[in-house]
């Protein structure tokens, strides 16, 4: 035993202290590394168990919430029910308040009809016995009126036919009269011709007399001359003598055709004086008649014209009218389009909120006023201190005063629900929040224990804030709607 005592005492070398150091460390590492892998062990299975938990405390919250809201439910159901139940019962006792005074109505409108059809009746009676007289004296004034009016008829007639035979016969002498003197007149020119035309004839006979005594001579003195020129020429050319000859027998014939001829001009000169005289009446006559068809022509013109410019101006008045007239049809169309598809929109969401409509608003879609007297006495002063104008543009709009209730009632509704919401997200804010600190309490997490714990309780207090005391409205709660 000493002996090892001994050897145990012995010391140790560097290098065997340096093992022993070694496994010193290395058993307190794995010492270490046990107790770490325990408590990560402990830790999650805590953290399942917390999760756990977590999970079935947040199944019972919901079944707690559900059977509150339940509850809640249940209590604005029966409200609406017994609410809906009385405006039942009212309505039907109105309606049949209604009923009743319609039959009074009716049972007094029949009486009065009966009076009335009466009253008429004799009105009537009396209408046409005063309506026969009338036409009895209507026909006995008219029967003599018409026997005045034949009676005046037969006497002018008989007048206008004496006059009208006393102007025929006046117009048959003068007729007579301007026969007779047209036939004196007549005989007169004739004879008035005649003693010219005679005239003329004798003075050209005389004239042809003297011409012809001088042409004889004047051919007896060159028919000396002639037979000692043919004696000569003869003598020179007896070969032109045939010629000459056969001239002369054209000679006698040609002259005896001038006679003719002068004869015949002589006719045609006496046809171109009567032809002329003719020309002149006529041409006179045309003239006259000339300056009335252009005197006519003229007036005729300017009514040319006159229609003309009344056809333009009429045109360009129906042009205009039927631009304007096609202008205001399709801005008519236009319009009468956009409300068209106004009004079917409007009934289009008429019957989408039709559907959301609550059994009282179907009931009761327009709700009395709220207005106490005294107010309602106000507005009816501040009315009779309107001017005209205003009060008839009221009257124009008091027709939209149901659409305006329930337009004032809907947006009430919606202003309310509005605020609601806006409460409940404060509120689901803040209980997420507390929910969110009591999961973080109860977890276990590096960013969890940098934080407060809201589990942690000293003297009675904890992290957790003090929830705000607002009044928690029920989602059955209404506003009254005020106008």
């Amino acid at each position: 035993m000493p002996k090892k005592e001994k050897k145990a005492k012995t010391p140790l070398s560097e290098e065997e202290q340096l093992l022993l150091f070694q496994q010193k460390l290395l058993a307190e590492e794995e010492m270490a590394k046990k107790k770490e892998r325990l408590l990560s062990q402990f830790l999650k299975d805590k953290l399942a168990k917390e999760e756990h938990n977590s999970a079935l405390n947040l199944n019972k919250i919901n079944t707690q919430w559900r059977t509150v809201l339940r509850e809640v439910k249940t209590r604005e159901l029966l409200k609406d029910i017994e609410i809906l139940s009385q405006t039942f019962e009212r309505v039907v006792d109105c309606k049949d308040n209604v009923i009743k005074s319609l039959a009074k109505d009716l049972s007094e409108a029949e009486e009065q009809y009966t009076r009335a059809l009466c009253s008429h009746l004799h009105n009537v009676d009396q209408l046409l016995a005063l309506q026969r007289r009338r036409l009895s004296l209507l026909e006995e004034s008219y029967n003599m009126e018409l026997e005045a009016l034949t009676k005046e008829f037969e006497t002018e007639r008989k007048t206008i036919i004496d006059q009208h035979e006393k102007e025929i016969r006046y117009l048959q002498d003068i007729f007579m009269a301007m026969e007779q003197n047209y036939l004196d007149s007549e005989y007169e020119s004739k004879l008035e011709f005649q003693s010219m035309w005679n005239d003329l004839k004798n003075m050209n006979l005389e004239e042809k007399h003297f011409l012809r005594l001088q042409l004889e001579n004047t051919v007896e003195d060159l028919w000396r001359k002639f037979q000692d020129v043919l004696k000569n020429y003869t003598d020179v050319t007896e070969d032109l003598k045939v010629a000459f000859e056969t001239l002369q027998v054209k000679d006698e014939k040609s002259s005896k055709e001038i006679e003719v001829q002068m004869k015949k001009i002589q006719k045609l000169q006496d046809a171109i004086t009567i032809s002329k005289g003719k020309i002149m009446i006529h041409s006179r006559e045309s003239e006259n008649e000339n300056r009335y068809i252009r005197n006519d022509k003229e007036l005729v013109l300017i009514q040319l014209r006159k229609l003309k410019s009344q056809r333009t101006q009429a045109r360009a008045a129906s042009q205009k009218n039927l631009v304007k007239l096609t202008l205001e049809s399709n801005a008519t169309l236009k319009a009468l389009r956009k409300i068209v598809d106004k009004g079917e929109k409007i009934l289009k969401l008429a019957e989408i909120c039709r559907k959301f409509e609550t059994e009282e608003e179907k009931v009761l879609p327009f709700y009395s006023s709220v207005l106490t007297p005294k107010e309602q006495e106000g507005i009816e002063e501040n009315l009779e201190e309107l001017t005209e104008e205003l009060t008839k543009l009221i009257v124009d709009y008091i027709g939209m005063e149901n659409f305006w209730k329930r337009y004032n009632k809907v947006k009430l509704e919606q202003l309310s629900l509005q605020h609601r919401r806006a409460q409940l997200l404060d509120i689901n804010g803040k209980l997420q929040g507390m929910l969110k600190q009591y999961l973080d309490g109860i977890s276990v997490s590096d960013v969890v224990l940098s934080q407060l714990n809201p589990l942690f309780i000293v003297n009675h207090r904890s992290n957790l804030p003090q929830p705000s005391s607002t009044p928690i409205a029920h989602p059955g709660d209404k506003q009254h709607p005020t106008t």
